[in-house]
């Protein structure tokens, strides 16, 4: 038998049994195959769908805080708050991906209304019991009562408000803290008049807020969750925030290791080299390495100024907005600045924006996803950054009567429970 008619009865084989068993095959799994494709593609769908169902059917509530007469705690009592509420359980998988249940978050607040300040918190219903009975552990005095949400009261008018509204961001990595209560000192518990709390600075500019005028600032957090696709990895998982800071740290001890290698001696001499850092090196790494040790948080931070167009003042406005972060900025540590590319309001020219026709869509979006408190999730998802309690308390913690601001709400006396020994 020769080659071509070996190559011709094979092939006489194939189309006349293989192909058509390989067919027959083919179109009896198809519908398998077809449910496996349309599963992968409307996943997000489904997964979109179970959410929003599970958001709509949840009941959230506004709490306000209003401190004590005399509170002489240092943001330490916050951050043991905030402990309290680190929960990075999304459920099992039946609730997670059937009804739709995720990890939870919360909006920390602080806004003002014509110079009255106040301190928020959003929350889910069903968590705020929880939620109270830390800050009552922690602040015995204060008194905490739900809210109308001020940010569903407030009604955009294009025509006779203007607003400005943008979101923050890291300066560096967030493997990088910023400046802290501890760096400030606040952690020994010094007397009030010693006392140098970097919070005081927003609470005055807030309380400076003429009649019509508003600020809103919005901390939304939830517990962070080392779930991050490993870099050149398809599946594998990883915190790419403690890897990062582990690197960085590494990278700093190992900056010069030919003299940093242990018992070498330089030629001629009969001492060993000893590693040398400067003070910022070795503040850093210290500052990285006591970060890592406390819980972390998935952080994302709004604000808002809004007036009537004749008495809008930029400098003050805007100025204020932006000033109120920058005293926890370092130059070699972190620190925080505006956004830009997410809610850019500003155009040089007329033309780019006909009848503020963006700006104003932008606002109203803004408004909508700063009401949703929607950051995690869809439809107002957005980008993200790490900070750990300690930071998280630093930026938003009750402060003690250091804040003399007249606006800043506090209750006017100590409350106790009568007598057990009164005549009934």
């Amino acid at each position: 038998m020769t080659y071509d008619t070996i190559v011709a009865t094979l092939t006489e084989q194939f189309h006349s049994s293989l192909w058509p068993l390989a067919a027959h095959y083919v179109v009896l799994l198809s519908p398998i195959g077809l449910c496996a494709a349309l599963g992968v593609l409307f996943w997000d769908v489904w997964m979109r769908y179970v959410r929003l169902k599970q958001f709509l059917g949840l009941k959230y509530t506004i709490l306000e805080l209003k401190l004590p007469k005399d509170t002489f705690k240092s943001p330490l009592a916050m951050e043991t708050v905030l402990v309290s509420i680190h929960n990075t359980s999304d459920g099992s998988n039946y609730s997670q991906y059937w009804k739709g249940e995720t990890r939870p978050w919360y909006s920390l607040e602080i806004i003002s209304i014509e110079g009255n300040v106040k301190f928020m918190i959003w929350t889910e219903d069903r968590r705020k019991n929880n939620l109270m009975s830390a800050l009552y552990s922690q602040y015995p005095g204060i008194e905490i009562s739900e809210r109308p949400d001020y940010a569903t009261d407030y009604q955009y008018d294009p025509a006779t408000m203007k607003v400005h509204c943008m979101e923050f961001k890291l300066n560096k990595e967030d493997a990088y803290p910023i400046k802290t209560y501890v760096d400030y000192g606040l952690d020994k518990d010094p007397k009030e008049e010693y006392k140098v709390d970097p919070l005081v600075h927003m609470i005055e500019w807030l309380g400076s807020l003429r009649p019509n005028e508003q600020a809103w600032f919005q901390f939304v957090v939830r517990a962070h969750k080392g779930e991050q696709k490993k870099p050149g990895h398809l599946w594998k998982k990883t915190d790419l925030w403690k890897d990062k800071a582990t690197k960085i740290v590494n990278e700093t001890l190992l900056r010069d290791a030919k003299t940093k290698v242990a018992g070498a001696t330089p030629k001629g001499s009969t001492f060993a080299l000893v590693p040398t850092f400067t003070k910022g090196e070795t503040e850093t790494v210290a500052a990285i390495e006591r970060s890592l040790m406390k819980l972390p948080f998935d952080v994302a931070v709004r604000a808002l100024y809004a007036a009537p167009r004749k008495s809008f003042d930029t400098p003050f406005g805007i100025g204020g907005l932006i000033s109120s972060l920058k005293q926890f900025n370092t130059e070699h540590l972190n620190g925080f600045r505006p956004n830009g590319d997410k809610w850019t309001q500003q155009f040089d020219y007329p033309w780019q924006d006909y009848k503020n026709t963006r700006r104003n869509y932008l606002i109203k979006k803004f408004l909508k996803a700063y009401r949703r408190r929607s950051v995690f999730y869809p439809p107002y998802k957005g980008k993200t950054f790490v900070l750990n309690t300690e930071a998280l308390a630093t930026i938003y913690h009750l402060p003690g009567s250091v804040a003399a601001t007249p606006g800043l709400q506090r209750v006017p006396s100590k409350k106790a429970e009568a007598p057990t020994n009164l005549p009934v």
